[in-house]
């Protein structure tokens, strides 16, 4: 899913008051982390991701393989935190067209 700048500004805003949902510890990304961000991503649509690297090439890595393995949209990554999107069956989040 590919989405435009409002439609990026708005998720931004909605991401700002939330709390990261899942925190990446020293084992880093394995499968059980995988799995608690897609099941955080079916139950909240937008999530925070908590990456604790200071290597921009290593947390690119990470935010790539997260978005590839969750089917997500990234949203914004400030600082050691991500924000993903995917959208769910039930649609809780509703995103401006254009």
């Amino acid at each position: 899913m590919t989405l435009n700048k409002k439609q990026i500004q708005h998720l931004k805003g909605l991401a700002h008051s939330l709390k990261p949902i899942v925190l990446l510890g020293s084992n880093g990304l394995t499968e059980a982390v995988i799995a608690e961000i897609d099941y955080a991503l079916n139950h909240h649509e937008l999530i925070k991701v908590k990456i604790p690297t200071d290597d921009r090439e290593t947390k690119a890595l990470i935010v790539e393989a997260i978005c590839r393995e969750t089917n997500s949209t990234k949203v914004q990554v400030i600082g050691k935190t991500l924000i993903i999107y995917r959208q769910s069956d039930e649609k809780k989040i509703s995103i401006p067209k254009v």
